[in-house]
């Protein structure tokens, strides 16, 4: 999977990191890339874990589905379905 970033978005991260270096973070990153990836971790963990501090993160971002399968806990990614193979 490719994904495009503005370049004035990856001047941000690139901020966010030297801030990091710099001055230290409760959760420190030392690339964009390793940045990029926990963020996009959380969006899906708050995907999957409704109770969860990530789910927070994609209501205001309008990321939650208007349906009650969206609020079902899954401890795997992907589709229940997937899931329920990935158990067998």
């Amino acid at each position: 999977m490719k994904i495009e970033i503005n370049p004035s978005v990856v001047k941000e991260f690139e901020y966010i990191v030297e801030m990091h270096k710099k001055h230290g973070a409760p959760n420190e990153f030392g690339t964009v890339s390793e940045l990029i990836s926990y963020v996009l971790s959380s969006i899906a963990d708050g995907s999957r874990r409704p109770g969860s501090w990530e789910r927070q993160l994609l209501l205001p971002m309008g990321l939650v589905a208007q349906t009650e399968e969206h609020e079902v806990y899954r401890s795997f990614y992907g589709a229940p379905t997937e899931e329920v193979e990935a158990q067998q």
